[in-house]
């Protein structure tokens, strides 16, 4: 039988059910004047071991109750107040679980003079190569891995900022690019980035597009690429005589 159920199977003890004015006078001996409200009821802790619950009434504490756990020995009908607390009840207000200060930094929440703690094992990185002096080698992994750093982006962290970058708002499916009539692909002013994710991400270059200076996907646009214009307005031309409303009128200056 589980702890739940034998707490259920426990008859209510009489002689501690009624002891709500001791375990009252319990909870006011530790609270604030005043914020001790409502008996909300009585429940059976144990063998002659039981819980009283009363309102909390302070502010500070919506949600919450007083608890009280009274007992009392075999064939004694005198109560002994055992604890005296606060317990939060299912509509408290709690302080969120605790992270590590790792965990909880977000992306954008570093300012000047920050620094994040080391991940030695970060899975979006892993072991950079040195020059090894054979030419053909060195030129790939400056290529794709970059020679003289400790750590590079490993296939899992590429694939992590591709689809943040993709689902950001330089993806395909923002209203800007909805709206372009030609995908960054095709503009002049898209400079690709360097290795595996050239593939799917630029860099904007266009000092009159929104999205100058940030990574960009191929198939993203917007209203500055330079091979797109607007349509020329139609020339205006009058449909009857056109009529001079300044004949024999001196203009004075």
């Amino acid at each position: 039988m589980t702890m739940a159920a034998a707490t259920r199977a426990l008859r209510l003890d009489a002689t501690l059910a009624e002891a709500v004015e001791e375990a009252r006078a319990a909870a006011q001996s530790i609270a604030e004047p005043g914020t001790v409200g409502e008996h909300l009821g009585v429940t059976m802790e144990g063998e002659r071991l039981a819980m009283h619950s009363f309102e909390c009434t302070a502010r500070s504490y919506r949600g919450w109750r007083w608890a009280v756990t009274v007992a009392r020995v075999a064939r004694s009908k005198k109560v002994t107040i055992c604890e005296t607390h606060l317990l939060p009840g299912p509509d408290a207000i709690l302080s969120p679980e605790w992270l590590p200060y790792a965990q909880r930094i977000a992306p954008g929440d570093i300012g000047p003079g920050d620094v994040l703690p080391y991940s030695e094992a970060d899975p979006l990185l892993e072991q950079g190569f040195e020059a090894t002096g054979e030419e053909d080698v060195d030129a790939m992994a400056l290529w794709e891995l970059g020679l003289g750093r400790p750590r590079v982006l490993s296939a899992e962290g590429r694939e992590d900022a591709a689809q943040r970058w993709y689902d950001g708002e330089r993806g395909p499916d923002t209203p800007e690019a909805q709206q372009s009539k030609a995908p960054c692909a095709t503009c002049g002013f898209y400079t690709p980035l360097a290795g595996a994710l050239r593939r799917m991400f630029g860099v904007c270059a266009n000092a009159w597009s929104p999205s100058d200076g940030r990574v960009v996907t191929l198939d993203h646009g917007c209203g500055a690429h330079s091979e797109t214009d607007v349509e020329p307005a139609p020339e205006r031309r009058a449909d009857g005589p056109i009529v001079d409303d300044l004949h024999d009128v001196e203009l004075v200056h």
